[in-house]
């Protein structure tokens, strides 16, 4: 196999397979889109940048495959752990080699926004990236929602404060996301290709969640400024 190639169809496709399996558990956010999402960028940096895609490939469709784990733990269980080691023993079982899962599984156990373990590779930078970026702009504002929905949280409260709430709660609204995680991501991007996507993304952020503030808090104001007529 070559190391600037993604794998060969056929076990490209069984581990499209498992990840899709495990990753349909969760669904939602998390979902088989999410993955191939993330799939479809990391591959992309890493071909801009020359990384090895028959590692970054793997650890891009493997990287949530624990994911449903830590949803039932309500956060005690680190996904990106618990992956790492599920990972582990799937790539032993598709006969890779072991200095390649330790480097795939490396990429999986860094890849989390609160992960303990820093990437350490290039891989494990452009995955980290990939998986950030799906995770702001209008489709991270999208996943967001979609997950408040999946936990019974709220549509929005600007009210809350972030320090008074709850992650995997009915006060975890999409607007908590964006201000304990969303708006954070910019600063933490890896690559250069990734920090320049991310910019364009922030401001779009930015744009939407201050109009959806207006919307709600503002409606006096709209009413009085004889909006919609």
């Amino acid at each position: 196999m070559s190391r600037n190639c993604p794998p060969p169809p056929d076990l490209l496709s069984r581990l499209q397979q498992i990840s899709s399996r495990y990753c349909l558990q969760e669904g939602g956010s998390h979902g088989p889109d999410h993955t191939d999402r993330v799939y479809r960028m990391a591959m992309a940096i890493g071909k801009t940048m020359e990384a090895r895609l028959d590692i970054l490939a793997p650890a891009a469709l493997l990287h949530d495959i624990g994911r449903n784990q830590e949803s039932k733990s309500r956060g005690n269980i680190c996904h990106a752990e618990k992956g790492a080691d599920m990972a582990d023993a799937i790539l032993r079982e598709l006969g890779y080699a072991q200095s390649d899962i330790k480097a795939i599984c490396h990429c999986i156990r860094a890849h989390r926004f609160r992960s303990a373990t820093q990437p350490e590779s290039l891989e494990a930078e452009i995955l980290f990236d990939a998986d950030k970026l799906d995770s702001i702009g209008a489709i991270g504002i999208g996943r967001a929602f979609l997950f408040a929905g999946q936990i019974g949280a709220c549509l929005h409260d600007a009210e809350m404060d972030p320090a008074d709430t709850r992650s995997y709660s009915t006060q975890d609204t999409a607007y908590r996301e964006f201000q304990v995680k969303m708006s954070r991501i910019k600063g933490l991007m890896l690559t250069p290709v990734g920090q320049q996507i991310a910019r364009r993304r922030h401001h779009f952020m930015e744009i939407f969640f201050t109009e959806l503030n207006q919307e709600i808090y503002g409606i006096t104001s709209q009413v009085e400024n004889g909006e919609g007529n």
